[in-house]
């Protein structure tokens, strides 16, 4: 059975920063591309990043620069680490498995709430 446990965030002042992590159990985590997405109040979920098992990454134009995907396979964990924050990066952050296409496979977390003030 998949499991994903989010943990990492919480209150932060504008141009702070908090590191994000995600421990998965029940899937070879070497080999499984890996995501983080966020979900604003009364906003559809957004993908923020990606790492493939290979570790490439990719990123949302709008953390690119201030946000850092990474993994290590030993912990079976996937970070996010946020710099420079903003009040618009407010939102519950979740990790998901990714497919082939790098499309979310689920089952989501709970989440962990980020919440940023101005």
């Amino acid at each position: 059975q998949v499991q994903l446990v989010e943990s990492g965030g919480g209150l932060v002042q504008a141009g702070g920063s908090l590191r994000l992590s995600c421990v998965a159990s029940g899937i070879i985590f070497r080999i499984a591309a890996m995501g983080w997405y966020r979900q604003a109040p009364g906003k559809q979920r957004a993908l923020v990043a990606t790492i493939t098992g290979a570790g490439s990454t990719n990123y949302a134009d709008s953390v690119k620069g201030r946000f850092t995907i990474s993994r290590d396979n030993a912990k079976n964990t996937v970070y996010l680490q946020m710099n420079s924050l903003k009040p618009e990066d407010t939102a519950v952050y979740y990790c998901a498995v990714l497919g082939s296409l790098l499309t979310p496979l689920g089952p989501w977390g709970q989440g962990t709430l980020v919440a940023v003030s101005s």
